[in-house]
C-alpha cells in the first residue's frame, strides 16, 4: 500500500516538476490537489506503520520521493519569487500612473 501511494505522489511530484521546467503553469490547481490527496492518504499510512518495520524498497522510494520534492520545492520557490518581482513592478507601475506627484518626495521643477 505504502509503495503505490509513494509512486502515485512520485508521478504527481514528476509531472509538476516538468510543467515547471518548461514554465507551464496551467495544470497547477491539479498538482495542488493531487499532493494533498497524497499527503492525507500518506499521513494515514503513517499511523499504521512502524517506521522500524519499512522494507528495503519503502525506504528507497521514500528517500526517492525525498529527493525529488527538493528539486520540486526549488522550481517552486524561483516561480514564486519571478512572480512576487513581477507583482511589484506592477504595482509600482499602477501607483506611478495613477499618481500626479503631489505627494512625491521628488521635487520637479518646471521651466
Amino acid at each position: 500500500m505504502l509503495l503505490s501511494s509513494l509512486a502515485r505522489l512520485e508521478a504527481t511530484i514528476d509531472a509538476e516538476t516538468t510543467s515547471l521546467t518548461v514554465h507551464d503553469l496551467r495544470d497547477q490547481d491539479d498538482f495542488n490537489r493531487r499532493k494533498s490527496q497524497s499527503l492525507v492518504e500518506l499521513a494515514r499510512l503513517g499511523r499504521t506503520i512502524s517506521a522500524d518495520r519499512l522494507s528495503p524498497p519503502e525506504i528507497e522510494g521514500l528517500e526517492r520521493v525525498r529527493a525529488k520534492l527538493r528539486r520540486n520545492h526549488e522550481l517552486l520557490g524561483i516561480h514564486l519569487r519571478a512572480m512576487q518581482e513581477v507583482s511589484d513592478l506592477v504595482s509600482t507601475m499602477i501607483q506611478s500612473a495613477e499618481s500626479d506627484g503631489t505627494y512625491s518626495a521628488v521635487l520637479r521643477y518646471q521651466e
